[in-house]
């Protein structure tokens, strides 16, 4: 008579990326742009690789997470209607991620300077898990969005996603428009 082997199997549970993030340090960005901030140390700036990119947009690369934030700028020109225009496009790229989100949370916070920054945490499996716009309303306009180029599930990626979060709000908090 034959017989099987009689071992229970037990599935291992699940794990998650082991992630060791940096302690956070900052640097100016180089004065070639209409506006200033401090981002990363650990991050890369590029140039934006969009095919509509335009003069002043960059990329802020984290190549360690495989991450980038996306920065766009725009001129206002003292014209209310291209800022009528840019809000509804950042409010409609913000929107087409409510077919994977399971909620988005706008905010408004006040930086030190003064300025003020629209903030959208966007939860659930979407490719952008937080975004900004800022704007003084008459001159310049400022967008960012963070994403991963990764196909690991948002909940693994959470600390690196709240590591990022973090830098976004240095860049925020000292981002400061220069004069034309």
């Amino acid at each position: 008579m034959a017989s099987a082997c009689q071992t229970d199997y037990q599935p291992k549970p699940k794990g998650y990326n082991r992630l060791v993030l940096p302690e956070p340090a900052y640097q100016p960005l180089p004065d070639s742009l209409p506006y200033a901030f401090e981002y990363s140390t650990h991050a890369t700036l590029l140039k934006d690789t969009s095919w509509v990119r335009e003069k002043h947009w960059v990329e802020i690369s984290y190549p360690e997470l495989k991450a980038t934030i996306h920065v766009t700028f725009k001129r206002l020109q003292h014209s209310e209607e291209l800022l009528k225009e840019y809000l509804n496009d950042a409010y409609t790229l913000t929107a087409k991620h409510q077919i994977k989100a399971y909620a988005i949370d706008e905010s408004i916070t006040r930086t030190p300077s003064g300025k003020t920054a629209v903030i959208a945490e966007i939860e659930g499996e979407v490719p952008s898990q937080f975004q900004f716009t800022m704007t003084d309303s008459v001159n310049n306009f400022l967008r960012g969005a963070l994403y991963f180029n990764v196909k690991v599930q948002n909940d693994s990626l959470r600390p690196a996603i709240e590591y990022v979060k973090k830098d976004i709000m240095q860049l925020i908090n000292t981002l400061e428009w220069k004069r034309d």
